[in-house]
């Protein structure tokens, strides 16, 4: 038997048996759907993972029938004695081209559909800072990854294997190598100095005694925050955690003078281009402090504080012009996976001028209540005296008192 006759024979019959193969399966297919179809639910059959294990399986056997048939139609035209047959070279590198040709749209996709998905228009100081340097990085890396992309594909394109031409050995060059490795160590170098510095702008301010940060005391737990301001004095007191009550849920440490007049909040309002310095906490597991539009995310731990100081630069009034949107707000939420009301933590932030927040604490209530007041033995109605100091002499002293008596 002729070698031609032998391969001839071998692909009919491997043909003949592939045939056979598919016949059978679909036939079983369909008496299984057809046995099946009154007691499968198709809802329940889409969240079974046997069903896309099935559908992979499927798609394996699908590409590996294509497989043998391509090979079968290459050893057919090999014993007829025909040149050719499929030229890989050619397919390959036209789905190199194909490939760029996606990736390049995919990019651009991207750019114009999540890009509108990236984090909002920065509302701090400090948080114009942070997008300049974000979009820098960004755009450097956009171009050397575009640019690399071009030639990787574009050369696998263009110079696919040809007879015609052998290709030149070319196995070093020290200019080339001296660019790619200076030109990137420069450029990193400048990104991680900018990162550097613009970190250290951020959390070493300097301090101005004629210009201080409005202390906010906020104390996560699960699953709500509980926001303190200061009283008259501009200073949050003193916590400690082992005075936590059910009435002092806070573990509030009065015999802190300074925590006396300090207020409990359901909002945040702050005053627009004023430093602000939050000062974080967490009663029981890590958190995470998330504002977005200020560019503030902190870890809440419990046991330590966290400080984080910005300075707000647009009112909630100017957002809502902006955004075109009466209902908008600043928000901040718990960035972390807590629990599982993880999603419920969040509370509205308002931005207003100096007089609309000096008219807004007006109006709150300080923490000190009357039922603290009993707790720690502080007169509820203290009667005139002669000065404030010897109305805060009086209420350590009850204090003092109150301590001496718990620990006998």
């Amino acid at each position: 038997m002729s070698l031609r006759k032998f391969i001839t024979n071998k692909t009919t019959a491997a043909l003949a048996v592939l045939l056979t193969v598919f016949a059978n399966t679909r036939a079983f297919a369909q008496d299984a759907a057809a046995a099946a179809a009154p007691k499968v639910d198709m809802g329940e059959v889409y969240k079974s993972v046997i069903f896309y294990i099935l559908v992979f399986l499927a798609v394996c056997l699908f590409i590996a029938i294509v497989g043998k048939a391509l090979k079968v139609y290459e050893l057919s035209r090999e014993a007829q004695g025909k040149e050719g047959g499929i030229n890989w070279n050619r397919v390959n590198s036209s789905l190199f081209a194909l490939f760029l040709v996606l990736g390049l749209y995919g990019v651009y996709w991207e750019y114009t559909v999540h890009g509108a998905m990236l984090l909002p228009d920065a509302a701090s100081v400090h948080g114009k800072r942070i997008d300049d340097m974000f979009n820098l990085t960004l755009i450097i890396t956009t171009i050397v990854f575009i640019a690399t992309h071009i030639l990787l594909f574009g050369f696998s394109y263009i110079y696919k294997y040809s007879a015609k031409r052998k290709a030149y050995y070319y196995p070093h060059n020290n200019t080339i190598e001296k660019i790619w490795t200076i030109v990137p160590a420069l450029v990193l170098t400048v990104l991680v100095l900018m990162g550097f510095l613009t970190w250290r702008s951020i959390f070493f301010k300097p301090e101005d005694p004629n210009h201080k940060p409005l202390q906010i005391e906020v104390t996560s737990e699960q699953f709500k925050w509980s926001i303190r301001y200061p009283g008259a004095d501009g200073i949050v007191g003193h916590r400690n955690y082992k005075l936590t009550t059910a009435s002092n849920t806070l573990g509030i440490d009065f015999s802190d003078l300074k925590s006396r007049d300090d207020l409990l909040a359901d909002e945040m309002v702050i005053p627009v281009n004023k430093p602000i310095k939050l000062i974080l906490n967490s009663k029981d597991v890590i958190h995470s402090f998330y504002m977005p539009h200020f560019r503030v995310q902190l870890n809440t731990v419990p046991g330590m504080q966290t400080i984080f100081e910005f300075t707000p630069t647009k009112t909630t009034a100017q957002m809502q012009e902006e955004t075109n949107d009466p209902n908008f707000k600043f928000l901040f939420f718990c960035a972390k996976i807590c629990g599982a009301g993880h999603y419920n933590m969040q509370k509205d932030v308002r931005v207003v001028s100096e007089k609309e927040y000096e008219e807004w604490l007006a109006k709150q209530k300080t923490y000190l209540n009357d039922d603290l007041r009993k707790q720690f033995n502080l007169p509820v109605a203290p009667a005139p005296i002669k000065s404030v100091a010897d109305t805060a002499a009086k209420d350590t002293a009850a204090v003092k008192t109150n301590q001496m008596a718990l620990n006998k």
